[in-house]
């Protein structure tokens, strides 16, 4: 990515809902191919399975639970050059939609991320405090805009598999996509991440890119046991489709949620480099 086009992302931010964080960002990567699949939950199923301090957060009265297949590449480390052959590699997660309590400032919270490389899977981990785990995946195009995914976790103890058949049927309008108050609004425009320490204490990342390029999608599971590996009952309905084809994402290091930053014993979280 060349620096103009940094400049380009980076400067385009009428689309948040708070402005840059004041650092600089650490990690860079692109997101591409990716599936988002959302189905409609109740919100007590949900907030059980959440770490205090996080509320679920509903629309049409809904928590919502989304399967996110896709592959990344251009992962780079600010100061590092790009590894060959690391930085390109499918992931898949596991995410529901909440708010942090003290601030009511909206995120993402991943209850899994699979990953097919080891190194990335370990660096995630260790740095951002993300449930990641390692995985056997392979994602195969099958024309222009269809893809076969599937994935099988490593050293788990019990099978965690997925195995879909998913394709992008055309750009929405950008009204459909951006308007605050649609679904897709919901679901797609977070820019927080949060997820807990080693202590258990709760961490935001601040992340950034691009309005959504969304598609209407269409999707054949065959094989999805990713919900019910972590306590997930899905609802027997169809889920809500999307795809988008690519995005630039920049993420910054995690910060302590504001209400224990008013307690100076809690020590900082480090940044990855």
């Amino acid at each position: 990515m060349t620096s103009s086009d940094e400049n380009e992302i980076l400067s385009s931010v009428g689309h948040r809902p708070w402005p840059l964080p004041q650092t600089r960002w650490v990690m860079t990567q692109r997101w591409n191919d990716l599936l988002f699949a959302h189905w409609p939950l109740p919100a007590t199923q949900i907030s059980r399975l959440l770490p205090e301090g996080l509320a679920v957060d509903t629309f049409d009265g809904s928590a919502w639970v989304g399967v996110v297949p896709f592959w990344m590449d251009r992962v780079q480390i600010r100061g590092m050059p790009l590894v060959p052959g690391a930085n390109r590699f499918p992931e898949l997660n596991l995410r529901t939609y909440v708010r942090e309590a003290d601030t009511n400032v909206a995120g993402v919270y991943f209850f899994s991320l699979d990953a097919a490389n080891p190194a990335a899977v370990a660096a995630a981990r260790l740095f951002f405090h993300l449930p990641y785990y390692w995985a056997k995946m392979s994602i195969q195009h099958q024309g222009k805009d269809e893809f076969h995914y599937s994935s099988e976790r490593r050293l788990s103890r019990r099978p965690v598999r997925f195995q879909a058949q998913y394709r992008g049927l055309g750009r929405m309008s950008n009204l459909d996509q951006s308007r605050p108050g649609t679904i897709e609004h919901f679901l797609t425009e977070r820019y927080a991440l949060y997820t807990t320490g080693a202590r258990g204490q709760l961490l935001r990342g601040n992340i950034h890119h691009l309005p959504w390029p969304l598609e209407l999608a269409e999707a054949e599971f065959h094989t999805n046991e990713l919900p019910a590996a972590h306590g997930i009952e899905l609802p027997d309905t169809a889920p809500l489709l999307h795809y988008a084809r690519e995005l630039v994402v920049y993420v910054w290091s995690l910060d302590l949620a504001p209400s224990l930053l008013k307690h100076p014993s809690v020590a900082a979280v480090p940044e990855p480099l």
